[in-house]
């Protein structure tokens, strides 16, 4: 099985994808969370691994908007969630007080920046497009330079954790979605369904309201909500819901087929297994 997944190798994203695969798989590496999630659709890849949520930073809205947007013909088929352990990993020899550059992500950055100002308050500290992409440069450094990523990074690209756990704040977790074409997307026990969908009622009052009764009044759990603009014009949103039980199931069919006479357009994302905490 051919894997796509948020590139380059070392990602948290390539974590996640080697601690939920069911068996041996091909990992392709994808440079954007879009290209990743279209490899599905285009048939270049038979899966895709990518973030949707963080519990720091909120939703992923480049997966977000290209699972509503172009790929229409790629569903969820499985959410899991991993912590996020950041570690400072240095090149080869170096040690912590030799640090005098730290290299990341930007959101990997402003995490553990209390670590940063207590430890190495005289580095500097440069932006990097991954903390994957940080590592591998470090690794290929001759400077006294550090990188905050995973220990999967580190092993891959032969470099020593100085120091691990250096996030700011504890509970730092990821919600990793692995997507599949729609005619593979049919899964069991599925307990947990995601979707989208837009107007008409933008202006409407009491428009979000009725839809969302065509959930309480059936008991159904609505576990997330969320708009994002459509890209059409100021005050103009698409909604995406993450809602308890799967799509199958009596009182979520009934809602869906009500919620379909309400909205211009309404697509279930997924309806799968929800796998938790890893």
């Amino acid at each position: 099985m051919r894997v796509g997944f948020l590139g380059p190798a070392g990602t948290f994203t390539e974590e996640a994808l080697r601690a939920s695969a069911p068996s041996p798989v091909e990992e392709m590496p994808y440079a954007t969370v879009r290209e990743a999630v279209m490899a599905v659709q285009h048939g270049h890849a038979d899966r895709a691994v990518v973030p949707i949520e963080n519990s720091l930073e909120g939703s992923v809205t480049a997966t977000l908007d290209a699972l509503a947007g172009d790929a229409g013909d790629v569903r969820i088929v499985l959410d899991v969630v991993r912590p996020i352990i950041h570690c400072l990993i240095g090149r080869t020899g170096t040690r912590l007080e030799q640090v005098r550059r730290v290299v990341s992500h930007p959101q990997a950055i402003a995490q553990c920046e209390g670590f940063l100002r207590a430890r190495l308050a005289a580095a500097e500290v440069t932006p990097a497009t991954s903390t994957a992409e940080a590592v591998r440069a470090v690794a290929g450094s001759a400077e006294p330079w550090a990188a905050l990523g995973s220990r999967l990074a580190a092993a891959l690209y032969g470099c020593p954790v100085l120091a691990e756990g250096v996030e700011d704040r504890p509970g730092n977790e990821t919600r990793f979605v692995w997507l599949a074409p729609v005619a593979d997307a049919r899964v069991p026990d599925a307990t947990k369904t995601s979707l989208v969908f837009w107007g008409p009622g933008d202006r409407t009052p009491g428009a979000l309201v009725g839809v969302l009764h065509e959930l309480s009044d059936r008991g159904i759990n609505l576990t997330k909500i969320e708009s994002r603009p459509r890209r059409v014009g100021l005050g103009h949103y698409m909604f995406f819901l993450d809602l308890d039980g799967g799509e199958h199931d009596p009182p979520v069919a009934a809602a869906l087929e009500a919620l379909a006479r309400r909205v211009e357009s309404l697509r279930v994302l997924g309806s799968y297994p929800s796998a938790g905490a890893a």
